[in-house]
């Protein structure tokens, strides 16, 4: 929602970017050669795992944007309340709170394997620029994007992004 506060910026940015890929298009691989994305969201599964390290390889600037991706925020509490045992998460969610047909989906492609713990992206793969906030302000992140796409190197200092 955050993105979509950038109002009549995002017609300047649709002149100057390709959206490539996006859980909105209709698009079913990540492509080669992707200049720059934004990542939300912590690594949690198996799916989520194979996918960032796709992305990064073929992306030349990974922002982490916004704070599930930055710190994996609430996605996270299960590894700090004794839920971190993925076993113990899906027994919790499909059976426990089941208020019918309880039981744990075992089909594979249904549920992605959980991993141990959920993690920010950083602690995955390498990211270039973090874009904290839940969500991101909209005018932190022009500042990123007008400055990543005129090729400069964002400073992000302070509350609020400093320009040159």
């Amino acid at each position: 929602m955050s993105f979509l506060d950038l109002d009549e910026f995002l017609i300047e940015l649709a002149g100057k970017v390709e959206l490539v890929f996006s859980p909105v298009m209709d698009v079913k691989e990540y492509p080669e050669n992707v200049d720059l994305c934004l990542v939300e969201g912590a690594v949690c599964n198996e799916d989520n795992l194979e996918m960032i390290h796709k992305v990064r390889r073929r992306t030349k600037i990974l922002v982490s944007f916004g704070d599930c991706a930055v710190t994996a925020n609430v996605t996270a509490i299960r590894n700090q309340l004794g839920l971190g045992n993925a076993e113990s998460v899906l027994q919790r969610a499909y059976v426990e709170g089941a208020q019918s047909n309880p039981g744990v989906p075992r089909e594979p492609g249904i549920v992605p394997l959980l991993l141990p713990r959920v993690m920010p992206v950083h602690e995955v793969v390498r990211v270039d620029y973090f874009l904290p906030g839940c969500p991101p302000p909209a005018d932190r992140i022009k500042a990123v994007l007008t400055q990543v796409l005129s090729g400069v190197e964002p400073k992000l200092e302070g509350l609020q992004l400093k320009f040159g």
